[in-house]
Protein backbone atom coordinates (compact mmCIF):
# COMPACT_ATOMS: atom_id res chain seq x y z
CA UNK A 1 0.00 0.00 0.00
CA UNK A 2 1.31 3.46 -0.92
CA UNK A 3 -0.78 4.96 2.15
CA UNK A 4 1.25 5.13 5.44
CA UNK A 5 -1.48 7.25 8.07
CA UNK A 6 -0.66 8.87 10.84
CA UNK A 7 -2.88 9.89 13.58
CA UNK A 8 -1.63 12.68 15.92
CA UNK A 9 -1.63 16.32 16.59
CA UNK A 10 0.95 18.85 16.00
CA UNK A 11 1.49 20.91 18.75
CA UNK A 12 3.58 24.62 18.26
CA UNK A 13 7.04 22.92 19.06
CA UNK A 14 8.50 23.49 15.49
CA UNK A 15 9.48 27.13 14.45
CA UNK A 16 8.67 27.21 10.52
CA UNK A 17 9.70 30.06 7.79
CA UNK A 18 7.43 31.58 6.51
CA UNK A 19 6.26 29.66 3.24
CA UNK A 20 4.51 32.82 1.72
CA UNK A 21 4.68 35.72 3.72
CA UNK A 22 1.42 37.86 3.52
CA UNK A 23 2.51 41.06 2.26
CA UNK A 24 -0.64 43.32 1.98
CA UNK A 25 -2.29 41.05 -1.02
CA UNK A 26 -3.31 37.91 0.90
CA UNK A 27 -6.19 38.66 2.92
CA UNK A 28 -8.62 37.21 5.27
CA UNK A 29 -11.46 39.25 4.94
CA UNK A 30 -13.41 41.14 2.61
CA UNK A 31 -13.44 44.18 4.38
CA UNK A 32 -9.74 44.54 4.00
CA UNK A 33 -10.18 44.68 0.29
CA UNK A 34 -9.56 47.80 -1.28
CA UNK A 35 -12.61 47.51 -3.74
CA UNK A 36 -14.55 44.07 -5.54
CA UNK A 37 -14.06 44.80 -8.97
CA UNK A 38 -10.97 43.35 -10.83
CA UNK A 39 -10.47 42.81 -14.97
CA UNK A 40 -10.17 39.09 -13.86
CA UNK A 41 -11.11 37.06 -10.84
CA UNK A 42 -9.82 33.42 -10.41
CA UNK A 43 -11.89 31.70 -8.76
CA UNK A 44 -9.64 28.73 -6.84
CA UNK A 45 -6.04 29.40 -5.66
CA UNK A 46 -5.45 26.07 -5.92
CA UNK A 47 -2.62 24.37 -8.47
CA UNK A 48 -4.30 25.74 -11.96
CA UNK A 49 -5.47 29.19 -9.82
CA UNK A 50 -2.34 30.33 -8.78
CA UNK A 51 -0.44 29.71 -11.60
CA UNK A 52 -3.09 31.80 -13.70
CA UNK A 53 -2.72 34.65 -11.18
CA UNK A 54 1.14 35.00 -11.00
CA UNK A 55 1.26 34.87 -15.08
CA UNK A 56 -1.40 37.53 -15.54
CA UNK A 57 -0.31 40.02 -13.07
CA UNK A 58 3.32 39.50 -14.88
CA UNK A 59 1.27 42.06 -16.78
CA UNK A 60 1.10 45.22 -14.94
CA UNK A 61 -1.76 46.98 -16.25
CA UNK A 62 -4.37 43.58 -15.18
CA UNK A 63 -5.78 43.42 -11.55
CA UNK A 64 -6.68 39.92 -10.38
CA UNK A 65 -8.81 38.99 -7.54
CA UNK A 66 -8.00 35.17 -6.06
CA UNK A 67 -10.96 33.69 -4.14
CA UNK A 68 -10.32 30.87 -2.66
CA UNK A 69 -12.91 28.92 -0.20
CA UNK A 70 -10.03 27.50 2.24
CA UNK A 71 -7.17 28.66 4.59
CA UNK A 72 -3.88 30.08 3.98
CA UNK A 73 -0.99 26.86 3.55
CA UNK A 74 1.31 29.06 5.89
CA UNK A 75 2.69 27.13 8.76
CA UNK A 76 0.76 23.78 7.97
CA UNK A 77 2.94 21.04 8.73
CA UNK A 78 1.10 18.54 7.53
CA UNK A 79 1.63 20.06 3.85
CA UNK A 80 5.09 21.32 4.19
CA UNK A 81 6.38 18.15 5.51
CA UNK A 82 6.33 15.50 2.61
CA UNK A 83 6.21 12.17 5.36
CA UNK A 84 3.01 13.90 6.58
CA UNK A 85 1.22 13.38 3.85
CA UNK A 86 -1.07 11.07 4.74
CA UNK A 87 -2.18 13.05 7.80
CA UNK A 88 -3.86 15.70 5.03
CA UNK A 89 -5.75 12.19 3.64
CA UNK A 90 -8.49 12.61 5.90
CA UNK A 91 -11.63 14.66 7.01
CA UNK A 92 -10.26 17.59 8.08
CA UNK A 93 -9.91 22.01 7.86
CA UNK A 94 -7.83 21.53 4.95
CA UNK A 95 -10.55 19.18 3.03
CA UNK A 96 -13.59 19.62 1.40
CA UNK A 97 -14.58 16.50 3.35
CA UNK A 98 -16.53 14.59 0.52
CA UNK A 99 -17.52 11.53 -0.42
CA UNK A 100 -18.81 9.49 -3.15
CA UNK A 101 -22.25 8.00 -3.85
CA UNK A 102 -21.62 4.46 -3.25
CA UNK A 103 -19.84 2.91 -5.70
CA UNK A 104 -21.48 -0.69 -6.95
CA UNK A 105 -18.22 -1.22 -8.56
CA UNK A 106 -16.49 -1.49 -5.04
CA UNK A 107 -19.27 -3.33 -3.84
CA UNK A 108 -21.74 -0.38 -2.99
CA UNK A 109 -18.83 0.89 -0.46
CA UNK A 110 -19.23 4.91 0.32
CA UNK A 111 -15.51 6.25 0.22
CA UNK A 112 -13.71 9.66 1.27
CA UNK A 113 -12.95 11.76 -1.84
CA UNK A 114 -10.02 14.04 -0.71
CA UNK A 115 -10.01 17.25 -2.28
CA UNK A 116 -8.19 20.50 -1.07
CA UNK A 117 -9.24 23.18 0.78
CA UNK A 118 -6.37 25.14 1.13
CA UNK A 119 -3.95 27.62 -0.75
CA UNK A 120 -1.94 25.80 -2.86
CA UNK A 121 -5.32 23.34 -3.56
CA UNK A 122 -4.45 19.44 -4.29
CA UNK A 123 -0.51 20.32 -5.00
CA UNK A 124 -0.39 21.10 -1.23
CA UNK A 125 -2.53 18.41 -0.60
CA UNK A 126 -1.54 15.69 -2.61
CA UNK A 127 1.74 12.46 -2.76
CA UNK A 128 3.29 14.61 -4.84
CA UNK A 129 3.93 12.58 -7.53
CA UNK A 130 5.36 14.19 -10.36
CA UNK A 131 4.54 12.17 -13.57
CA UNK A 132 3.31 14.07 -17.32
CA UNK A 133 1.76 11.13 -18.89
CA UNK A 134 2.69 9.69 -22.68
CA UNK A 135 2.97 11.52 -25.60
CA UNK A 136 -0.50 10.05 -26.71
CA UNK A 137 -2.21 11.78 -24.44
CA UNK A 138 -1.70 15.29 -25.33
CA UNK A 139 -1.70 13.67 -29.02
CA UNK A 140 -5.15 12.16 -28.42
CA UNK A 141 -5.82 15.83 -26.32
CA UNK A 142 -5.20 17.23 -29.63
CA UNK A 143 -6.96 15.18 -32.10
CA UNK A 144 -10.27 15.83 -29.94
CA UNK A 145 -10.01 19.07 -29.83
CA UNK A 146 -8.81 19.96 -33.32
CA UNK A 147 -5.88 22.19 -31.64
CA UNK A 148 -2.52 20.44 -32.40
CA UNK A 149 -1.28 23.21 -29.61
CA UNK A 150 -2.64 20.57 -26.50
CA UNK A 151 -0.43 17.54 -28.73
CA UNK A 152 2.78 16.28 -26.61
CA UNK A 153 5.16 19.18 -29.04
CA UNK A 154 2.66 21.97 -28.04
CA UNK A 155 2.50 21.56 -24.03
CA UNK A 156 6.12 20.17 -23.54
CA UNK A 157 7.35 23.50 -23.57
CA UNK A 158 4.89 24.20 -20.26
CA UNK A 159 5.90 21.72 -18.72
CA UNK A 160 9.51 23.25 -18.91
CA UNK A 161 8.49 26.64 -17.96
CA UNK A 162 6.61 25.09 -14.94
CA UNK A 163 9.39 22.47 -13.28
CA UNK A 164 12.55 23.26 -11.71
CA UNK A 165 14.72 20.43 -11.38
CA UNK A 166 16.62 20.64 -8.30
CA UNK A 167 18.60 18.27 -6.32
CA UNK A 168 17.52 15.79 -3.76
CA UNK A 169 17.67 16.50 -0.30
CA UNK A 170 20.27 13.75 0.22
CA UNK A 171 22.35 15.57 -2.32
CA UNK A 172 23.37 11.53 -4.02
CA UNK A 173 24.45 10.85 -7.29
CA UNK A 174 21.60 10.75 -9.58
CA UNK A 175 23.34 10.02 -12.76
CA UNK A 176 21.47 6.88 -14.49
CA UNK A 177 18.28 7.86 -12.47
CA UNK A 178 16.87 10.58 -14.88
CA UNK A 179 17.25 11.94 -18.48
CA UNK A 180 18.26 16.19 -17.82
CA UNK A 181 17.71 16.58 -21.12
CA UNK A 182 13.68 16.22 -20.72
CA UNK A 183 13.33 18.65 -17.73
CA UNK A 184 14.00 21.93 -17.04
CA UNK A 185 16.04 24.21 -13.91
CA UNK A 186 13.93 27.53 -14.68
CA UNK A 187 10.96 26.69 -13.82
CA UNK A 188 9.23 28.13 -10.57
CA UNK A 189 8.07 24.85 -9.31
CA UNK A 190 10.68 22.42 -7.58
CA UNK A 191 11.10 18.54 -8.88
CA UNK A 192 13.41 16.33 -7.53
CA UNK A 193 14.17 12.37 -7.38
CA UNK A 194 13.76 10.93 -3.80
CA UNK A 195 15.65 12.35 -0.91
CA UNK A 196 16.31 9.43 1.12
CA UNK A 197 17.88 6.27 0.74
CA UNK A 198 14.85 3.47 1.22
CA UNK A 199 16.59 0.14 0.73
CA UNK A 200 13.63 -1.24 -1.29
CA UNK A 201 14.81 1.62 -4.08
CA UNK A 202 17.59 -0.43 -5.23
CA UNK A 203 16.20 -3.74 -5.14
CA UNK A 204 13.57 -2.80 -7.41
CA UNK A 205 15.32 -1.30 -9.87
CA UNK A 206 17.92 -4.68 -10.03
CA UNK A 207 14.65 -6.52 -10.41
CA UNK A 208 14.03 -4.44 -13.47
CA UNK A 209 17.99 -6.15 -14.57
CA UNK A 210 16.30 -9.64 -13.57
CA UNK A 211 13.14 -9.30 -15.35
CA UNK A 212 14.07 -7.04 -18.41
CA UNK A 213 11.70 -8.35 -21.16
CA UNK A 214 8.40 -7.86 -18.37
CA UNK A 215 9.67 -4.98 -16.38
CA UNK A 216 12.22 -3.17 -18.45
CA UNK A 217 14.20 0.02 -16.80
CA UNK A 218 13.28 3.36 -17.84
CA UNK A 219 15.58 6.11 -17.20
CA UNK A 220 12.89 8.90 -16.81
CA UNK A 221 9.06 8.06 -17.49
CA UNK A 222 8.52 12.01 -17.91
CA UNK A 223 10.04 11.96 -21.38
CA UNK A 224 6.67 11.11 -23.08
CA UNK A 225 7.64 7.27 -23.09
CA UNK A 226 6.70 6.21 -19.31
CA UNK A 227 6.59 2.16 -20.03
CA UNK A 228 8.42 0.13 -17.42
CA UNK A 229 9.62 0.59 -13.89
CA UNK A 230 12.04 3.55 -12.57
CA UNK A 231 13.26 6.01 -9.90
CA UNK A 232 10.02 8.64 -8.58
CA UNK A 233 10.26 12.11 -8.90
CA UNK A 234 8.21 14.51 -6.90
CA UNK A 235 7.58 18.04 -6.30
CA UNK A 236 9.74 18.18 -3.40
CA UNK A 237 12.76 20.88 -3.25
CA UNK A 238 14.75 21.32 -0.69
CA UNK A 239 13.50 18.53 1.74
CA UNK A 240 9.92 20.20 2.09
CA UNK A 241 7.06 20.01 -0.36
CA UNK A 242 6.73 22.54 -3.74
CA UNK A 243 3.22 23.71 -4.62
CA UNK A 244 1.85 26.29 -6.44
CA UNK A 245 1.62 28.71 -3.30
CA UNK A 246 5.42 28.43 -2.20
CA UNK A 247 6.26 28.79 -6.08
CA UNK A 248 3.63 30.81 -8.06
CA UNK A 249 3.02 32.57 -4.69
CA UNK A 250 6.12 33.04 -3.47
CA UNK A 251 6.83 36.26 -1.49
CA UNK A 252 8.14 38.20 -4.55
CA UNK A 253 4.77 37.72 -6.61
CA UNK A 254 2.37 37.87 -3.42
CA UNK A 255 3.63 41.55 -3.09
CA UNK A 256 2.20 42.76 -6.41
CA UNK A 257 0.01 45.60 -6.14
CA UNK A 258 -2.02 44.44 -8.82
CA UNK A 259 -2.61 40.74 -7.30
CA UNK A 260 -5.10 40.07 -4.51
CA UNK A 261 -5.85 36.59 -3.03
CA UNK A 262 -8.79 36.59 -0.61
CA UNK A 263 -9.16 33.17 1.60
CA UNK A 264 -12.21 31.71 3.15
CA UNK A 265 -14.18 32.81 0.09
CA UNK A 266 -16.77 30.37 -1.05
CA UNK A 267 -17.87 31.12 -4.53
CA UNK A 268 -22.11 30.25 -4.95
CA UNK A 269 -22.31 31.32 -7.90
CA UNK A 270 -21.40 33.62 -11.33
CA UNK A 271 -23.77 36.91 -11.30
CA UNK A 272 -25.29 39.62 -13.69
CA UNK A 273 -26.31 37.63 -16.15
CA UNK A 274 -27.36 39.29 -19.17
CA UNK A 275 -26.50 37.93 -23.36
CA UNK A 276 -24.41 40.14 -26.22
CA UNK A 277 -24.48 38.85 -29.88
CA UNK A 278 -26.43 35.49 -28.58
CA UNK A 279 -23.87 34.57 -25.88
CA UNK A 280 -24.16 34.17 -22.13
CA UNK A 281 -22.03 36.68 -20.16
CA UNK A 282 -21.41 37.13 -16.26
CA UNK A 283 -20.60 40.35 -14.81
CA UNK A 284 -19.95 39.38 -11.01
CA UNK A 285 -18.90 36.39 -9.32
CA UNK A 286 -21.21 35.68 -5.55
CA UNK A 287 -19.13 34.73 -2.64
CA UNK A 288 -19.89 34.16 1.35
CA UNK A 289 -17.30 34.60 4.06
CA UNK A 290 -17.71 32.49 7.13
CA UNK A 291 -20.81 34.66 9.04
CA UNK A 292 -21.10 36.97 5.88
CA UNK A 293 -23.78 37.84 4.05
CA UNK A 294 -23.00 37.26 -0.19
CA UNK A 295 -20.54 39.73 -1.83
CA UNK A 296 -20.44 40.10 -5.13
CA UNK A 297 -17.18 40.58 -7.13
CA UNK A 298 -16.93 42.21 -10.41
CA UNK A 299 -14.88 41.57 -13.23
CA UNK A 300 -14.29 43.54 -16.30
CA UNK A 301 -12.30 41.51 -19.01
CA UNK A 302 -12.98 37.79 -17.47
CA UNK A 303 -13.85 34.96 -14.89
CA UNK A 304 -11.72 32.07 -14.54
CA UNK A 305 -12.76 28.97 -13.10
CA UNK A 306 -9.93 26.71 -11.13
CA UNK A 307 -11.81 25.17 -8.70
CA UNK A 308 -11.12 21.79 -9.36
CA UNK A 309 -12.72 18.97 -11.63
CA UNK A 310 -15.17 19.14 -8.10
CA UNK A 311 -15.92 22.72 -7.58
CA UNK A 312 -15.98 24.01 -11.06
CA UNK A 313 -18.69 22.06 -13.00
CA UNK A 314 -20.69 22.85 -9.37
CA UNK A 315 -20.24 26.50 -9.78
CA UNK A 316 -21.05 26.33 -13.16
CA UNK A 317 -24.94 24.44 -12.54
CA UNK A 318 -25.83 26.56 -9.98
CA UNK A 319 -25.29 29.51 -12.00
CA UNK A 320 -27.51 28.08 -14.95
CA UNK A 321 -24.92 26.30 -17.08
CA UNK A 322 -25.39 22.87 -17.41
CA UNK A 323 -27.70 19.84 -18.82
CA UNK A 324 -31.01 22.38 -18.66
CA UNK A 325 -33.74 19.28 -17.51
CA UNK A 326 -31.36 18.47 -14.43
CA UNK A 327 -31.26 21.88 -13.46
CA UNK A 328 -34.83 23.00 -14.02
CA UNK A 329 -35.89 19.88 -11.67
CA UNK A 330 -33.89 21.68 -8.82
CA UNK A 331 -35.27 24.63 -9.37
CA UNK A 332 -32.37 26.58 -10.87
CA UNK A 333 -33.08 28.82 -13.96
CA UNK A 334 -31.11 27.33 -17.01
CA UNK A 335 -29.28 29.88 -18.94
CA UNK A 336 -26.94 27.85 -20.97
CA UNK A 337 -27.91 24.26 -21.72
CA UNK A 338 -24.49 22.12 -21.79
CA UNK A 339 -25.74 18.84 -21.14
CA UNK A 340 -21.73 17.72 -20.75
CA UNK A 341 -20.85 19.76 -17.72
CA UNK A 342 -20.31 17.26 -14.81
CA UNK A 343 -20.56 14.36 -17.16
CA UNK A 344 -18.26 11.66 -18.44
CA UNK A 345 -15.93 12.09 -15.60
CA UNK A 346 -12.60 9.43 -14.88
CA UNK A 347 -10.78 8.68 -12.48
CA UNK A 348 -7.79 6.21 -11.38
CA UNK A 349 -8.81 3.37 -9.04
CA UNK A 350 -5.92 1.50 -7.22
CA UNK A 351 -5.51 -1.75 -5.12
CA UNK A 352 -2.44 -2.64 -3.29
CA UNK A 353 -0.94 -5.79 -1.91
CA UNK A 354 2.47 -6.40 0.56
CA UNK A 355 4.81 -8.52 1.82
CA UNK A 356 6.14 -8.93 4.95
CA UNK A 357 10.20 -8.14 4.47
CA UNK A 358 13.70 -8.43 5.85
CA UNK A 359 14.32 -5.43 6.88
CA UNK A 360 14.39 -3.09 9.77
CA UNK A 361 14.53 0.24 6.95
CA UNK A 362 10.61 0.47 6.78
CA UNK A 363 8.37 2.86 7.18
CA UNK A 364 6.91 0.94 10.36
CA UNK A 365 10.30 2.09 12.07
CA UNK A 366 8.73 5.10 12.11
CA UNK A 367 6.07 5.02 14.35
CA UNK A 368 4.49 7.81 15.73
CA UNK A 369 5.97 8.98 18.88
CA UNK A 370 8.68 6.26 18.78
CA UNK A 371 12.71 7.50 19.00
CA UNK A 372 13.24 6.68 15.44
CA UNK A 373 10.34 8.89 15.07
CA UNK A 374 11.39 11.94 16.89
CA UNK A 375 14.85 11.54 15.69
CA UNK A 376 13.95 12.14 12.04
CA UNK A 377 11.47 14.75 13.13
CA UNK A 378 14.69 16.66 14.75
CA UNK A 379 16.86 15.84 11.63
CA UNK A 380 13.87 17.39 9.00
CA UNK A 381 13.79 20.31 11.47
CA UNK A 382 17.57 21.01 11.44
CA UNK A 383 18.75 19.99 7.75
CA UNK A 384 15.59 18.88 5.91
CA UNK A 385 17.00 15.89 5.43
CA UNK A 386 16.45 12.57 6.34
CA UNK A 387 13.67 9.97 6.12
CA UNK A 388 10.74 12.92 6.11
CA UNK A 389 11.89 14.38 3.13
CA UNK A 390 9.55 12.18 1.23
CA UNK A 391 6.63 10.09 1.62
CA UNK A 392 6.48 5.98 1.81
CA UNK A 393 6.76 6.00 -2.71
CA UNK A 394 10.24 5.21 -3.60
CA UNK A 395 9.70 4.20 -7.62
CA UNK A 396 7.00 3.65 -9.90
CA UNK A 397 6.18 1.24 -12.87
CA UNK A 398 4.07 1.86 -16.30
CA UNK A 399 2.68 -1.41 -18.22
CA UNK A 400 0.78 -2.53 -20.93
CA UNK A 401 -1.91 -5.25 -21.26
CA UNK A 402 -0.18 -7.93 -23.46
CA UNK A 403 -1.73 -7.21 -26.82
CA UNK A 404 -3.49 -10.82 -27.08
CA UNK A 405 -4.74 -10.26 -23.66
CA UNK A 406 -8.81 -11.65 -24.02
CA UNK A 407 -10.34 -8.25 -23.07
CA UNK A 408 -9.29 -6.81 -26.38
CA UNK A 409 -12.02 -9.52 -28.03
CA UNK A 410 -14.50 -7.45 -25.92
CA UNK A 411 -13.16 -4.23 -25.91
CA UNK A 412 -11.51 -1.92 -27.92
CA UNK A 413 -7.84 -0.81 -26.57
CA UNK A 414 -8.96 2.61 -24.53
CA UNK A 415 -5.63 3.41 -23.91
CA UNK A 416 -4.33 6.51 -25.89
CA UNK A 417 -1.91 4.87 -27.99
CA UNK A 418 1.28 2.55 -27.54
CA UNK A 419 3.14 4.11 -25.33
CA UNK A 420 0.37 4.46 -23.00
CA UNK A 421 0.19 2.42 -19.90
CA UNK A 422 -2.79 0.60 -18.90
CA UNK A 423 -1.52 -0.11 -15.05
CA UNK A 424 0.54 1.87 -12.98
CA UNK A 425 2.40 0.14 -10.11
CA UNK A 426 3.25 2.40 -7.00
CA UNK A 427 5.97 0.74 -5.14
CA UNK A 428 6.56 2.03 -1.08
CA UNK A 429 8.87 1.33 1.78
CA UNK A 430 6.20 -0.07 4.15
CA UNK A 431 2.47 -0.11 4.39
CA UNK A 432 -0.50 1.81 6.33
CA UNK A 433 -1.68 0.98 10.08
CA UNK A 434 0.81 -2.77 10.20
CA UNK A 435 2.88 -4.44 12.48
CA UNK A 436 5.70 -5.62 11.20
CA UNK A 437 7.66 -4.46 8.61
CA UNK A 438 6.52 -4.97 5.03
CA UNK A 439 6.78 -3.45 1.49
CA UNK A 440 4.21 -2.86 -1.04
CA UNK A 441 2.80 -2.56 -4.69
CA UNK A 442 -0.31 -0.94 -5.83
CA UNK A 443 -1.92 -1.44 -8.66
CA UNK A 444 -3.64 1.18 -10.86
CA UNK A 445 -6.47 1.60 -13.47
CA UNK A 446 -5.06 4.26 -16.01
CA UNK A 447 -6.69 3.72 -19.05
CA UNK A 448 -10.27 2.99 -17.63
CA UNK A 449 -13.17 2.60 -19.77
CA UNK A 450 -15.67 3.40 -16.40
CA UNK A 451 -17.29 6.84 -16.72
CA UNK A 452 -19.12 8.72 -13.87
CA UNK A 453 -20.57 12.00 -13.12
CA UNK A 454 -20.89 14.67 -10.43
CA UNK A 455 -24.35 15.98 -10.21
CA UNK A 456 -26.47 18.36 -8.00
CA UNK A 457 -27.74 17.34 -4.77
CA UNK A 458 -29.76 19.94 -4.41
CA UNK A 459 -30.20 24.08 -5.84
CA UNK A 460 -28.39 25.14 -2.58
CA UNK A 461 -25.10 25.60 -3.31
CA UNK A 462 -23.31 25.27 0.10
CA UNK A 463 -24.67 20.97 -0.04
CA UNK A 464 -21.57 19.05 -1.46
CA UNK A 465 -22.35 17.57 -4.69
CA UNK A 466 -22.90 14.04 -5.88
CA UNK A 467 -19.24 12.72 -7.03
CA UNK A 468 -19.91 9.44 -8.39
CA UNK A 469 -16.70 8.21 -10.38
CA UNK A 470 -18.57 4.93 -11.59
CA UNK A 471 -15.38 3.19 -10.53
CA UNK A 472 -14.77 -0.40 -11.89
CA UNK A 473 -18.18 -0.43 -13.68
CA UNK A 474 -16.63 -1.98 -17.10
CA UNK A 475 -15.40 -4.93 -16.90
CA UNK A 476 -12.15 -4.30 -18.75
CA UNK A 477 -11.14 -2.16 -15.69
CA UNK A 478 -11.93 -5.11 -13.36
CA UNK A 479 -9.78 -7.05 -15.89
CA UNK A 480 -6.70 -4.54 -15.76
CA UNK A 481 -6.79 -4.50 -11.91
CA UNK A 482 -6.82 -8.49 -11.80
CA UNK A 483 -3.52 -7.76 -14.32
CA UNK A 484 -2.17 -5.41 -12.40
CA UNK A 485 -2.18 -7.63 -9.04
CA UNK A 486 -0.87 -10.42 -10.63
CA UNK A 487 1.66 -8.13 -12.04
CA UNK A 488 2.83 -6.90 -8.90
CA UNK A 489 2.81 -10.35 -7.69
CA UNK A 490 5.40 -11.64 -10.52
CA UNK A 491 7.66 -8.67 -10.20
CA UNK A 492 8.40 -9.87 -6.50
CA UNK A 493 9.44 -13.56 -8.22
CA UNK A 494 13.06 -12.00 -9.23
CA UNK A 495 15.89 -13.48 -7.56
CA UNK A 496 16.57 -9.93 -6.08
CA UNK A 497 13.73 -10.47 -3.48
CA UNK A 498 14.93 -13.84 -2.55
CA UNK A 499 16.78 -12.64 0.56
CA UNK A 500 14.08 -9.21 1.62
CA UNK A 501 10.52 -10.88 0.81
CA UNK A 502 9.07 -12.84 3.18
CA UNK A 503 5.52 -13.81 3.01
CA UNK A 504 2.54 -11.79 1.00
CA UNK A 505 0.02 -10.68 3.68
CA UNK A 506 -2.44 -11.50 1.33
CA UNK A 507 -1.83 -14.34 -0.85
CA UNK A 508 -3.66 -14.24 -4.29
CA UNK A 509 -2.32 -16.84 -5.91
CA UNK A 510 -4.63 -19.45 -5.87
CA UNK A 511 -7.69 -16.60 -5.76
CA UNK A 512 -10.57 -17.91 -8.68
CA UNK A 513 -11.04 -15.11 -10.77
CA UNK A 514 -14.60 -14.50 -8.91
CA UNK A 515 -12.62 -14.14 -5.34
CA UNK A 516 -10.05 -11.89 -6.86
CA UNK A 517 -13.01 -9.43 -8.28
CA UNK A 518 -14.25 -9.76 -4.61
CA UNK A 519 -11.23 -8.80 -2.98
CA UNK A 520 -10.34 -5.96 -5.83
CA UNK A 521 -14.35 -4.56 -5.04
CA UNK A 522 -13.31 -4.60 -1.21
CA UNK A 523 -10.12 -3.25 -1.13
CA UNK A 524 -10.09 -0.51 -4.48
CA UNK A 525 -9.89 2.67 -3.31
CA UNK A 526 -9.27 6.41 -5.55
CA UNK A 527 -6.46 7.73 -6.11
CA UNK A 528 -8.23 11.02 -7.20
CA UNK A 529 -7.49 12.06 -10.77
CA UNK A 530 -10.72 12.97 -11.55
CA UNK A 531 -10.75 15.14 -15.10
CA UNK A 532 -13.69 15.50 -18.04
CA UNK A 533 -16.26 17.25 -15.58
CA UNK A 534 -15.66 20.87 -18.19
CA UNK A 535 -13.80 18.49 -20.94
CA UNK A 536 -12.37 20.17 -23.83
CA UNK A 537 -13.84 19.83 -27.75
CA UNK A 538 -13.28 21.32 -30.69
CA UNK A 539 -14.85 24.53 -31.87
CA UNK A 540 -17.85 22.82 -34.09
CA UNK A 541 -18.69 20.13 -31.53
CA UNK A 542 -22.18 19.70 -30.06
CA UNK A 543 -20.52 18.13 -27.17
CA UNK A 544 -18.18 19.45 -24.43
CA UNK A 545 -18.11 22.18 -22.05
CA UNK A 546 -15.28 24.39 -23.71
CA UNK A 547 -13.28 25.04 -26.96
CA UNK A 548 -9.53 24.82 -27.28
CA UNK A 549 -9.34 28.21 -26.16
CA UNK A 550 -10.43 26.97 -22.76
CA UNK A 551 -13.40 29.58 -23.02
CA UNK A 552 -16.93 28.07 -22.30
CA UNK A 553 -18.98 26.86 -24.52
CA UNK A 554 -21.83 29.88 -25.69
CA UNK A 555 -20.27 32.19 -23.24
CA UNK A 556 -18.12 35.40 -23.66
CA UNK A 557 -15.58 36.05 -20.73
CA UNK A 558 -15.91 32.30 -18.76
CA UNK A 559 -13.24 30.58 -18.92
CA UNK A 560 -12.02 27.36 -17.27
CA UNK A 561 -8.31 26.75 -16.28
CA UNK A 562 -7.87 23.45 -14.25
CA UNK A 563 -8.10 19.71 -14.70
CA UNK A 564 -11.65 19.52 -15.64
CA UNK A 565 -11.00 20.07 -19.10
CA UNK A 566 -9.05 16.79 -19.74
CA UNK A 567 -11.45 15.12 -21.86
CA UNK A 568 -9.46 11.95 -20.75
CA UNK A 569 -7.51 11.12 -17.67
CA UNK A 570 -4.16 10.59 -18.36
CA UNK A 571 -2.06 7.31 -17.61
CA UNK A 572 -0.40 9.54 -15.12
CA UNK A 573 -0.68 11.63 -11.83
CA UNK A 574 -2.32 14.82 -12.74
CA UNK A 575 -0.71 17.36 -11.14
CA UNK A 576 1.63 17.72 -13.78
CA UNK A 577 -0.72 18.13 -16.31
CA UNK A 578 -2.68 20.70 -14.38
CA UNK A 579 0.28 22.87 -14.14
CA UNK A 580 1.15 22.47 -17.82
CA UNK A 581 -2.63 23.45 -19.03
CA UNK A 582 -2.50 26.40 -16.05
CA UNK A 583 0.91 27.80 -17.88
CA UNK A 584 -1.19 27.60 -21.27
CA UNK A 585 -4.29 28.78 -20.25
CA UNK A 586 -2.34 31.97 -19.06
CA UNK A 587 -1.28 32.74 -22.36
CA UNK A 588 -4.60 31.92 -24.13
CA UNK A 589 -5.91 34.87 -21.36
CA UNK A 590 -3.25 37.46 -22.38
CA UNK A 591 -3.36 36.76 -26.07
CA UNK A 592 -6.81 37.48 -25.78
CA UNK A 593 -6.69 40.84 -23.76
CA UNK A 594 -2.65 42.31 -25.23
Amino acid sequence: MFKFKFKFKFKALLALSCLNACLGTIYDSVQDLPGLKYDFIIVGGGTAGLVVANRLTEIPSFSVLVLEAGVSNEGVLESTVPFFVNDLLSFNIYDWNYTLTPQPGLNGRVLPYYRARLLGGCSAHNIMVYTRGSKDDYDRYAKLTGDKRWSWDGIFPYFLKNEKWVRPADHHDTAGQYNPLVHSTYGLNPVSLSGHPWPVGPRIIQATQELPHAYPFNLDMNSGKPLGVGWLQSTIGGGQRSTSATSYLAPQYAKRKNLHVLLHAQVTNLVNSSYSKGKLEFGGVQFLQPGSPPYTAKATKEIILSAGPVGTPQILMHSGIGNKTALSALGIQSLLDLPSVGQNISDHPAVGLSWTVNSTKTLESLAPNSTAFNEAFAQWNSTRTGPFVMGGLTNLGWLRLDPDSPIFEEFPDPSAGSLSPHIELLFSAGRSGATGHHMGISAAVVSPISRGSITLKSNNPLDPPLIDPGYLTSEFDLYVARVGLQRAQEFVTAPVWNDYVIAPTVNITNFTTDELNTFIRNNAAPIAHLVGSAGMSSSDASYGVVNPDLLVKGANGLRIIDASVLPIVPGAHTQAATYAIAERGSDLVKASWL
